[in-house]
């Protein structure tokens, strides 16, 4: 059985709405682009080597039409790797799925995750938040690869939101900060939900 990895890119506050720009999710919100002044090379280096051996996407609509409208068009490591592998998109309508190697998944979302699961060794899912309640919500997941930036927004959707569960996270290596102050965490889900105690009876 493969490996879901959630890819996400958050404030301190855990806002991760629009990252990358004004035009990904702007209804609302009114810092979109919020990462693009923290970018540079050591977080560019975390991102590349968390996708080593990616063997397929998991993509909310929204986020899928971002990347088709730019990565067929791209040459660099992520464009051939993105261009490569077979692109699976959740969406509740018929959406137009221009994007070479793409499919959209069945009206079961979670029996078609567990069946793509089954069919690739590492799943990548990018942004996406809306998708991502869902997984976390069906604890559809098994790594969480998260980038926390130095900044508090105060509005926007949230990383855990409406999907999240009580859920137990192993961290799988130190955490990592960069120059600016952006913390790079990696967990796997864990077994169980966390526990509870009474330091008064320590």
């Amino acid at each position: 059985m493969g490996l879901i990895h959630l890819e996400l890119f958050a404030t301190l506050d855990l806002v991760g709405q629009s990252p990358g720009g004004p035009d990904e999710d702007p209804e609302g919100f009114a810092f979109g682009g919020w990462q693009v002044p923290l970018l540079e090379e050591t977080f560019g280096a975390q991102v590349l080597a968390a996708y080593e051996g990616t063997d397929a996407l998991l993509l909310g609509r929204r986020t899928y039409d971002i990347f088709a409208a730019y990565w067929p068009h791209q040459d660099d490591a992520f464009g051939k790797l993105f261009n490569r592998i077979p692109k699976y998109v959740a969406s509740r309508g018929k959406p137009d799925l221009p994007w070479e190697g793409s499919t959209q998944l069945g009206p079961d979302l979670p029996a078609a995750v567990r069946e793509i699961r089954d069919r690739h060794e590492h799943i990548k899912v990018v942004g996406s938040l809306d998708l991502v309640q869902t997984l976390l919500r069906e604890k559809l997941f098994d790594r969480i690869d998260l980038w926390v930036h130095p900044l508090v927004l105060g509005s926007g959707k949230k990383v855990f939101d409406g999907g999240a569960v009580p859920t137990n996270l192993t961290l799988l290596t130190p955490p990592v900060a960069s120059p600016n102050g952006t913390l790079y965490l990696r967990y796997a889900r864990g077994e169980g939900i966390p526990e509870t105690g009474d330091m008064a009876a320590q």
